[in-house]
């Protein structure tokens, strides 16, 4: 039955894109559509194009896991979901299309790409951060993962004939084997970037605890950057950015001013300053690569203690890296507190047992397993002191947490600004 059933789903998908196409017109044929894709670092990678686009004054939407964007105007994603349905994804176009705009930017999910949510739209860039283990259990391996991720740069080759518009894709060339893997599709133009090697490259870079100083060197000359976002992975992601700004031909010096006005992206990386003696750092990562990059940055820019929090979401997505996550914390962190972290309908001991297994800690030796995440969270405020740093990770800026079939009203910079407030006494 279930042979059956799966062919029929996708079948459901195809038709309902296709009928959501013809409903609004095929708005997608009238703008120059950018995708973006990848493990992790999808929604800041959008949102700095975004903020490029703004600058050098291009008419844009742009829809990501966290936020919509209309040129000026912006609105929260409150669907938990990165790429939304087909018929949502052509409505949003047909707005874009009826408001002027010229481009528009998405991230793209594997499961859209799986399910043909974005069937009918041309794809103009595409480009790709990274591809690390995530969504298994969807996709059933690792390079059917990677091949759902594949689709986004199969339109390419055939863009300029459709549109008269060179294409262009754009790849991370120090991830050797991603780049090998997606570099096999043609594009009219091919951007590569990195920090070792690429057609844009990262030159000098410095990281500081506000952010991070880097020579952006291009085939259009080298600009000095002052990026306002933390770590490697940020670098990595203002470079991929800059990349599609390139291929629309936007000025060097707009693409600087536009990198170091961006101050923050919504929990990603989020520092948040309420008064406290120490950082908090709130941050949306929850696969074991995510968690690897947040840790060992915060490890290198703590002078004190590295204090965690966070769970593993349930439903049965990715079990395999439960106790992966748990080796990780286990290896930068101080402190390790365990906690929910959207369990749907999985028991919540058990996904953070699991978690455990990959810490060589007993329970109450710096390590304390506390499902409560109001609980847990103020636990890591009452042991944080000065000089340290509190990570409280999985959800990042998301509004809500599912916990046995109920949505509950969750914001985690909400949580710790009341903690801080009305339990620890900090002037706000």
């Amino acid at each position: 039955m279930n042979k059956l059933l799966t062919p029929l789903k996708f079948l459901y998908h195809k038709i309902t894109a296709i009928f959501a196409n013809i409903r609004y017109r095929f708005p997608a044929r009238k703008l120059k559509v950018i995708g973006v894709t990848g493990t992790n670092g999808k929604t800041t990678t959008v949102n700095l194009i975004a903020d490029i686009f703004h600058e050098a004054g291009i008419p844009f939407g742009m829809a990501s896991t966290i936020n919509f964007r209309i040129k000026d105007r912006k609105w929260t994603n409150v669907t938990k979901m990165t790429t939304q349905s087909a018929g949502f994804i052509q409505k949003f176009l047909r707005q874009l299309v009826n408001e002027g705009c010229t481009h528009a930017i998405i991230e793209v999910s594997s499961h859209a790409l799986h399910q043909s949510r974005v069937l009918g739209v041309d794809f103009g860039s595409a480009a790709i951060t990274n591809v690390t283990v995530d969504h298994l259990e969807y996709h059933g391996g690792f390079e059917k993962y990677r091949k759902a991720k594949e689709l986004l740069f199969r339109s390419l080759s055939s863009y300029k004939g459709k549109t008269g518009k060179p294409s262009a894709s754009v790849l991370n060339i120090d991830d050797k084997e991603n780049f090998e893997f997606f570099n096999k599709y043609n594009a009219d133009r091919k951007y590569t970037y990195g920090i070792k090697e690429g057609l844009c490259r990262a030159k000098n870079v410095v990281l500081h605890e506000e952010g991070s100083n880097w020579i952006l060197s291009t085939p259009f000359g080298d600009i000095d950057i002052n990026l306002n976002l933390i770590g490697y992975v940020n670098v990595y992601n203002a470079l991929a950015a800059a990349c599609i700004a390139l291929a629309e031909h936007i000025p060097l010096e707009t693409i600087k001013s536009a990198l170091e006005k961006c101050s923050t992206v919504p929990g990603r990386f989020e520092n948040l300053k309420f008064g406290q003696p120490y950082k908090i750092i709130v941050d949306y990562g929850h696969t074991a690569d995510a968690l690897e990059k947040l840790f060992a940055t915060y490890k290198e820019l703590t002078k004190g203690d590295l204090i965690v929090v966070f769970g593993a979401t349930g439903g049965g997505r990715d079990k395999g890296k439960r106790p992966i996550m748990g080796e990780i914390a286990d290896k930068y962190a101080d402190y390790i507190i365990l906690t929910d972290d959207d369990p749907y309908e999985e028991d919540e001991i058990e996904i953070i047992e699991m978690i455990a297994k990959g810490i060589k800690r007993k329970e109450g030796e710096k390590l304390w397993k506390i499902p409560d995440r109001y609980e847990a969270i103020k636990l890591a405020l009452y042991l944080a002191k000065k000089d340290d740093t509190v990570i409280v990770s999985g959800k990042g800026c998301e509004e809500i947490m599912m916990i046995h079939g109920k949505k509950i009203p969750w914001n985690d910079a909400e949580v710790i600004k009341a903690i801080l407030s009305r339990e620890i006494k900090v002037q706000i």
